[in-house]
């Protein structure tokens, strides 16, 4: 599922109280917060869905794949997700 897809549902699951530009709104304002957590180090959790937090990634030598030639790689944060049991426990039953 896109961003767009997730707020033609969203619009879609609570007509009329909630307008596709209202909805729109509505993730963007979830989506931001979130990669401002991220960027700040924070931990997101929500219940019984999962959680977001930040990875280490040491530094490390790697290979060019065109050249082969050894590049060094610099130490980085990714982002990581979790997925919580009741989102497990769902998606294995329903696949």
């Amino acid at each position: 599922m896109t961003k767009s897809e997730l707020i033609a549902r969203l619009a879609e699951r609570f007509t009329p109280q909630l307008v596709a530009k209202d909805a729109d709104y509505a993730v963007k304002v979830i989506i931001d917060a979130m990669t401002e957590a991220l960027a700040k180090g924070d931990r997101i959790e929500i219940r019984g869905f999962g959680s977001f937090a930040l990875n280490y990634r040491p530094p490390r030598i790697g290979r060019n794949p065109k050249s082969g030639e050894k590049v060094s790689v610099p130490e980085k944060y990714v982002p990581h997700f979790k997925a919580g049991k009741e989102l497990r426990e769902r998606v294995d039953i329903n696949p």
